[in-house]
């Protein structure tokens, strides 16, 4: 049976509940985060619960990625679970796989993999590795706020540089800023692309839909900085939900291009395994005269069920609702200029290190 807490004991955190799995055997810096001062942030700490560092060393950092959904065909996730504690995450469940809560675990118990860089370095370094287009925090963010105490991210984005592997990071985390010094040069190279995610512009809906993350006008105000800085930027619109930020889509997508977004797109809300029974009690207490038809709109875009795995139809639902969804995104995206989903990237650059110093001992000569 699931452990229910008391919600307002946990402000700050997405879920009050450690929800039971499928194989269940039986004080930070302050950081300006859009959301009022750093006092109350500071308050609001101390009233959530704390978060647990766990660290791995991983075998290995690169996972491969089959799905012809996704246009990257590598990832990295320097950390499992993500302390913003977003209702809706997909990668929730991966918690269950630890022995571990895909609720309140997942949000306050994060693995952090301290040897991310050294494993890239060695992935780049064999001989049998071939560029790909690879994305960089594709399950939990890379930016999430533990980043600003162990810098893995940063650490990660150094060796990319030192590869000339060019990549593609999405964030919900203003903490992106602190790394402009290492992107900057890189998007002039045409190495690194950035996509910022902005569910809904609405400071009240955010604050209940993705507590920890960083208020919509200070993503958008990172947005603006990172173009500024000459960084391509896309905005991810993601996840839709019915009723719920889906109303919001155009004028999501307007303001992330007076912000300086090149690219956009959005995916339908998933609610795969364990997801599904911490949104739907999410819904009941936020909205609960919306929460029938939400499912319902969801259900139907969905076959009928709350998440449809499937490739081809997983990332953008099928039937008349999910067709609009589409025309609705391409038809802003037109008028705002915002040209495809992709930024563009230049995988012809990646040099080994040993490479790199044979390329300069024969500029030389």
């Amino acid at each position: 049976m699931p452990i229910a807490l008391p919600i307002p004991q946990f402000k700050g955190r997405g879920t009050g509940q450690r929800l039971a799995h499928r194989f269940e055997r039986d004080q930070r810096e302050a950081f300006d985060d859009g959301w009022g001062t750093l006092e109350q942030r500071a308050v609001e700490e101390r009233l959530a619960p704390q978060t647990q560092i766990i660290e791995e060393r991983a075998q290995r950092i690169l996972s491969s990625n089959q799905s012809p959904d996704i246009s990257f065909e590598l990832s990295i996730n320097p950390y499992r679970g993500c302390e913003h504690g977003c209702i809706y995450c997909f990668a929730r469940p991966t918690h269950s796989y630890l022995n571990l809560s895909p609720g309140l675990d997942f949000e306050t118990r994060i693995i952090a993999k301290v040897n991310a860089a050294e494993r890239l370095r060695a992935g780049f370094m064999s001989p049998a590795y071939q560029p790909k287009l690879l994305c960089l925090g594709t399950a939990t963010d890379a930016y999430q706020p533990i980043e600003r105490k162990l810098g893995i991210t940063r650490a990660l984005i150094e060796v990319l540089a030192e590869f000339k592997h060019p990549f593609s990071l999405i964030t919900k985390s203003a903490g992106v800023e602190r790394d402009l010094d290492l992107l900057a040069p890189l998007a002039a190279q045409g190495l690194v692309g950035v996509y910022v995610s902005i569910t809904t512009l609405d400071p009240v809906l955010a604050r209940i839909l993705e507590p920890r993350a960083a208020s919509p006008q200070r993503r958008l105000q990172a947005m603006r900085r990172l173009a500024e800085a000459g960084v391509p930027v896309g905005v991810s619109v993601s996840p839709l939900i019915p009723f719920i930020n889906e109303p919001e889509l155009e004028q999501v997508l307007e303001a992330a291009a007076e912000a300086g977004a090149r690219a956009a797109f959005s995916i339908p809300l998933r609610l795969p395994w364990e997801v599904a029974p911490l949104f739907k009690a999410w819904l009941q207490q936020h909205y609960p005269e919306r929460a029938e038809r939400v499912m319902a709109r969801l259900h139907e875009m969905r076959g009928g069920r709350d998440n449809d795995p499937r490739f081809g139809s997983r990332m953008q639902g099928e039937g008349i609702w999910a067709q609009l969804l589409q025309q609705r995104k391409r038809k802003a995206c037109a008028r705002l200029g915002l040209d495809g989903q992709r930024l563009p990237l230049d995988l012809s650059q990646f040099r080994r290190l040993g490479e790199q110093r044979q390329g300069e001992q024969a500029n030389l000569f």
